[in-house]
């Protein structure tokens, strides 16, 4: 079973982060942010209304007392009281005051009225703007006596405390912390999903998932556990097939090559032998691409990458044929050797079937090795890169039945790289030929 291509994130749209955790992060901190403003402009916007209101409320009484205070004491003693009549907003003045404005805000116009009609018509007043950032306005006023009296008056709310916006971004820092809490008990179950996923095994032995945690989670970890067994039963199914089917054919098989030897020699014998020749190859490379998807049940070991390469090439060239190997891994790698040798083999017969050579060199490459194989054979047109990957996918016009291929090597092969952890791709080579990459890593997937 091939593993199924990743598929292509598409860009998000607009202002969108990419991931799921990210946009989570932002509509959740951002909700709370929301929530946490508009909490505090209604708790500003109440603390202004009861200023305002303890304000008039306070003034109206201080402004009865103060005039009628200061309006029955001597003219020398007046000053000597003012500073006890001062209050935050609000303070009394001896004297005309400041040249001002006759515009009054609807604050400024609203507190007139109070003060005007506390006083009464015994003591006409005149209000005039002083300043309007900050906002201040004085009330003009005459004592019995004649003595102008002034009521300098600097509307504003409470200040707010100095810990005030420490404790606002102990608040933000703790949105934050939620925010972040909440997102990744949400998606962490996702990203298990996904890396267990990119891990499944068509052999069952990839990673299994916890059955633990909220109910959701814990069904989905369920489902995705049980979907691995059942493609895992499926293999083996397929395989005890091919494996019964190998053994019933190998009996008829070896009567009619026997019968047929027995033949007189003529060119329908050769014919008929060529034939079962090809049939009980075709039989060995089904029984061997569908042990492939199997190929776990052999135990990594730790290899050195070179040694296991020179002696692979070495095997050929004890042989006559002209394979080389350059470049050098560096490093040990865990992996099955079996599988990993029969990986190389295929490739390096592929080349030396096609382009009787091939170059094979070796690099450490993304954390992991680079193994390519070279040949300056016919090549495959870019277009059937992915389809000769196939099992019995065949190219009519360079490889064929003539060739004694089945369509299978190429399939085993990339099976046996997904069963290593790795990657199998083909490409054309800078001045003809064909390339085969197989990266894998240094580590073997369990």
């Amino acid at each position: 079973m091939n593993a199924p291509a990743a598929v292509a994130a598409k860009p998000a749209r607009g202002w969108l982060p990419r991931s799921m955790a990210s946009r989570l992060y932002l509509i959740l901190f951002a909700g709370l942010a929301l929530a946490h403003t508009l909490s505090f402009s209604l708790l500003f916007y109440e603390r202004y209304v009861t200023a305002t209101s303890m304000m008039l409320g306070n003034l109206e009484l201080d402004v009865r007392t103060a005039v009628a205070v200061l309006d029955r004491l001597p003219a020398e003693e007046r000053a000597q009281w003012l500073p006890q009549f001062k209050r935050r907003t609000y303070q009394y003045v001896l004297g005309p005051g400041e040249p001002g404005a006759p515009q009054l805000s609807e604050r400024a116009q609203n507190i007139a009225q109070l003060i005007g009609g506390v006083l009464g018509a015994r003591y006409p007043i005149r209000a005039e703007t002083v300043s309007e950032r900050p906002e201040r306005f004085q009330v003009h006023l005459k004592l019995s006596d004649g003595q102008p009296l002034t009521i300098d008056v600097m509307p504003s709310t409470m200040p707010i405390a100095q810990w005030l916006p420490y404790v606002l971004a102990a608040q933000l820092a703790l949105l934050v912390l939620c925010a972040w809490l909440a997102v990744r008990l949400a998606t962490r179950p996702l990203e298990q999903l996904a890396q267990a996923a990119q891990t499944l095994s068509p052999g069952g032995a990839g990673k299994r998932l916890g059955e633990t945690g909220p109910t959701e989670v814990a069904q989905a970890a369920a489902a995705f556990n049980a979907m691995q067994d059942r493609i895992a039963a499926y293999l083996r199914e397929r395989l005890q097939i091919l494996a019964s089917i190998s053994h019933d054919l190998q009996t008829p098989i070896t009567r009619m090559r026997l019968r047929t030897e027995a033949m007189d020699e003529s060119p329908e014998r050769a014919r008929l032998l060529d034939d079962l020749e090809q049939i009980q190859h075709l039989v060995r490379e089904g029984v061997a691409y569908a042990r492939s998807a199997h190929s776990t049940a052999e135990p990594a070991i730790r290899l050195d990458l070179d040694a296991f390469l020179d002696s692979v090439v070495c095997d050929y060239q004890d042989t006559g044929k002209d394979v080389a190997l350059s470049g050098r891994a560096g490093a040990p790698m865990v992996a099955r050797a079996h599988a990993l040798r029969r990986v190389a083999s295929n490739l390096i017969d592929n080349a030396v079937k096609y382009a009787g050579a091939a170059e094979v060199t070796v690099a450490p490459a993304d954390g992991g090795f680079l193994i390519e194989v070279l040949d300056r054979g016919p090549g495959i047109p870019v277009e059937e890169l992915d389809a000769v990957m196939q099992p019995f996918y065949r190219l009519e016009a360079s490889r064929n039945r003539d060739t004694g291929g089945t369509g299978l090597g190429l399939a085993i092969a990339q099976q046996l790289a997904l069963s290593l952890g790795g990657r199998l791709s083909l490409s054309p080579r800078d001045g003809g030929g064909l390339r085969a990459a197989l990266w894998l890593p240094a580590q073997a997937h369990d």
